[in-house]
Formats: C-alpha cells, sequence, structure tokens
C-alpha cells in the first residue's frame, strides 16, 4: 500500500478532529446518575425570576453579576466558574447542574454544598435563571 503524501495530513488532521470532538461529547455529561435528574420546575418567567433573586443573594460574590467567574477566594484557589460561557466543566444537563449546586464540587470542595441552605424548589429555579443567561 502506498501512502500519499497530501492526503495523509488532511487524513490525519480530519482523525484527531473527530477523536476531540467525541470526547467532548464524552466529557458533556459527567454525572450519569445526576444527568438522569429531570427539572421538575418549569421555566418560565416567573421560575427565572426567583432564580435571579437567588443567584443575586446566593451565588453572585462568587460567580459575578453576570454569571462570568470570579477572583478565586484565596490565593492559589481557581476563580469560580464562569456560567455563561458553554463550557460545563462538570457536566452540562439540568440534573448535573443542580447536582452541582446542592452537593459542591470534591475532593477539595472547589465549590461548596448549597443543599443545607435553599431548598430543591430553589436550586430547581436557579437552574432556569443559568440557563436563561447562558450564551445560546
Amino acid at each position: 500500500m502506498e501512502i500519499n503524501a497530501r492526503t495523509l495530513l488532511p487524513t490525519l488532521l480530519f482523525t484527531g478532529l473527530a477523536v476531540v470532538g467525541l470526547m467532548g461529547l464524552v466529557a458533556a455529561e459527567r454525572n450519569p446518575e445526576a444527568a438522569k435528574l429531570k427539572n421538575p420546575v418549569a421555566t418560565s418567567a416567573e421560575s427565572i425570576a426567583a432564580g435571579e433573586k437567588l443567584y443575586m443573594r446566593r451565588c453572585r460574590s462568587c460567580h459575578g453579576r453576570a454569571g462570568t467567574g470570579g477572583p478565586a477566594k484565596d490565593a492559589g484557589d481557581a476563580p469560580a466558574s464562569n456560567l455563561v460561557d458553554g463550557v460545563w466543566d462538570f457536566g452540562s444537563t439540568d440534573g448535573e447542574i443542580y447536582y452541582v449546586i446542592r452537593n459542591g464540587v470534591e475532593p477539595a470542595l472547589i465549590m461548596e454544598p448549597w443543599d443545607d441552605r435553599i431548598d430543591e424548589t430553589e436550586t430547581w429555579q436557579i437552574v432556569n435563571y443559568l440557563r436563561s443567561i447562558a450564551e445560546k
């Protein structure tokens, strides 16, 4: 079999991009059990407004007013995640976002759990708000 140098590079490039794309699809769902959770709070103007109010009270100090992330809490800590850029480091489904808000991010709790300070409905309202401000 003869290798054609003119077609080898584009073929390798295409194959590499396809692998990276598939890795992105796999990474989009980080917590399969949480991904199965369905949002029981309908997306409506009321639930988004309630979520915004909760976000401004509970989340803004770390993630910023616009949700674009914030400075690290302590020297050496990572900055708070940007919640509007479409990159979800810990899962992108409503259930995964809900899970992160409720349980924090292990092992170092780079985001602390909020399950003892906001109830389940409020958490889903925050998810609805975050969806409303995320880049389309």
